[in-house]
């Protein structure tokens, strides 16, 4: 098996245009939620887009580069939406703009149930060939929640005694976990308790029931 690039870019340019990126990211979400991105070719991938093999080669010159720019494409969709969460109004409390952030996450887990998959089923496997990928797109979420923390660590008294690192590596998790589980084995659970049950993470992270410093 090939070894992608670890951080050097070629599976991670951008496509030719959004529009067919889209298009791609779509069908390819489909196909791989029904049967794992292995049993899936750029033929099915390409007539379920409604484009010609031809142009996903023009664009990705493979599968496994197709598939590492879906999986760029589709951290950056996840990744805005945090941000603009994230910056929802001057003067927020950060636990609610934390809140708000994985609300997102919980709804994009719901729109792209086959990410989800794809993203818990690839990332722990050893080896993959999308590793080098999964590096630098984790490191990028992590990065957005890690500067959420940081926002509540600055207006909360927070327990010293958490490492950070962790911390947003239990919230990230969490999204992903329970956004699938909810969809995969339990419909009846609300969003809002999704979303619920991750703030727990962080509501145990900060001390005491003080409001906001300043």
């Amino acid at each position: 098996m090939t070894t992608e690039p670890q951080a050097g870019a070629k599976a991670l340019r951008p496509a030719r245009t959004n529009a067919t990126r889209q298009k791609l990211f779509d069908a390819s979400m489909e196909l791989i939620g029904e049967r794992g991105a292995a049993n899936v070719t750029v033929d099915e991938i390409a007539a379920a887009a409604g484009v010609s093999k031809g142009t996903v080669y023009y664009n990705f010159g493979s599968k496994s580069e197709l598939i590492a720019q879906l999986l760029r494409h589709g951290v950056d969709i996840l990744k805005a939406r945090l941000l603009e969460a994230a910056d929802g109004g001057s003067g927020r409390d950060p636990l609610l703009a934390m809140e708000a952030m994985i609300g997102q996450a919980m709804d994009f887990m719901a729109e792209y149930p086959s990410f989800a998959r794809l993203w818990v089923s690839e990332n722990w496997r050893i080896p993959s060939e999308w590793q080098g990928t999964f590096a630098v797109l984790r490191g990028e979420l992590l990065a957005v929640i890690g500067q959420a923390v940081e926002s509540v660590a600055a207006a909360y008294p927070v327990d010293g005694s958490v490492s950070r690192g962790s911390l947003e590596t239990a919230i990230f998790g969490a999204c992903f976990v329970v956004g699938l589980d909810r969809q995969t084995y339990n419909p009846e659970r609300t969003r809002d308790q999704s979303v619920a049950a991750i703030m727990a993470i962080m509501r145990g992270y900060v001390l005491g029931e003080a409001a906001p410093r300043g």
